[in-house]
């Protein structure tokens, strides 16, 4: 058995311009609307992965669901919202007013999360425990089908990367989660 989890492409959003944190909550938005690039090229493992797989599973966020259509384009792809990416704390006052760009923000929001603050947003307790929840669902998909994609999103996927290994998957779980690239997990009876 094997389950393979793939971080979605790169946004169609290249809005890079310095935003306050206030606006920074837009630009996520935009974010989580907009698609993603079409490659000349895919990573092979990553396609080799896919190819073989007999179910894909993306989030419903439109960046997985769309590459998991262009990884594979003929296929049935089953879009649940338990896989989507662990979400960034927002802040309701002018306690950030400075400007900073987009990928800032969100290093600086995730050390925040980290570090307990999770305004208006899951905590990272409640995101292990969904993890635990999808890393399990995943398994079920795996014994029913053998071999499962996730196309899901960088966080989020490195937490049930972890939920798997604890539970006797065995894996390499990259450090860096790159657009398109697939982290592998299987399950020797």
């Amino acid at each position: 058995m094997e389950i393979s989890l793939i971080r979605h492409g790169k946004s169609l959003l290249t809005e890079n311009d310095k935003i306050t944190c206030l606006e920074f909550n837009k630009w996520v938005e935009k974010y989580d609307y907009n698609g993603v690039f079409e490659e000349s090229a895919y990573p092979t493992a990553t396609l080799e992965k896919v190819a073989t797989a007999n179910i894909v599973i993306t989030s419903d966020l439109k960046r997985a669901v769309e590459s998991a259509r262009l990884l594979k384009p003929i296929t049935k792809i089953i879009s649940d919202p338990l896989f989507r990416e662990t979400e960034l704390p927002s802040n309701s006052s002018q306690l950030f007013n400075v400007k900073l760009k987009p990928s800032i923000w969100a290093i600086v929001l995730r050390i925040l999360w980290f570090s307990g603050y999770s305004y208006q947003c899951e905590s990272l307790n409640k995101a292990k425990f969904r993890a635990n929840k999808a890393s399990q669902q995943l398994i079920d998909y795996a014994n029913e089908y053998k071999s499962v994609v996730l196309v899901g999103h960088g966080f989020f996927n490195m937490l049930i990367a972890k939920e798997l290994q604890k539970k006797g998957w065995k894996g390499i779980r990259k450090r860096d989660a790159k657009h398109w690239d697939c982290m592998t997990f299987s399950l020797l009876n």
